[in-house]
């Protein structure tokens, strides 16, 4: 039980994490397997089947753009970060700060 209710809280915890993860790693473009790459260097771990629906959904909602690479023998799709994305991601990123300071803040009393 106890398990079932952690497993459901880190779930909802890394989808809006992994949001400003995403949006944070698209200042540069990058295409799907390039980006589960960088985000594993960095430590981030995300499927291929978590990341490309994330992409195309904030693409949708006008945070990224798109172009293909059709130079190559198989074509790739990059997405990179838009004004209205970085602007969006910014916002994210300081209420992300604020939420990590109070949580912080909230420890220091109960310690």
């Amino acid at each position: 039980m106890e398990s079932t209710i952690l497993h459901s809280f880190l779930t909802e915890l890394r989808r809006g994490s992994l949001t400003l993860i995403v949006l944070g790693a698209l200042f540069e473009p990058h295409y799907g397997y390039d980006l589960l790459e960088i985000l594993k260097e960095k430590g981030v771990t995300i499927e291929a089947n978590t990341l490309y629906p994330l992409l195309r959904r904030l693409e949708k909602q006008g945070l990224l753009e798109s172009t293909w690479d059709t130079t190559e023998t198989r074509p790739r799709k990059y997405y990179q970060i838009n004004e209205t994305g970085e602007n969006v991601f910014k916002e994210l990123f300081v209420e992300s700060e604020k939420l990590q300071n109070s949580i912080k803040r909230i420890q220091q009393g109960t310690k």
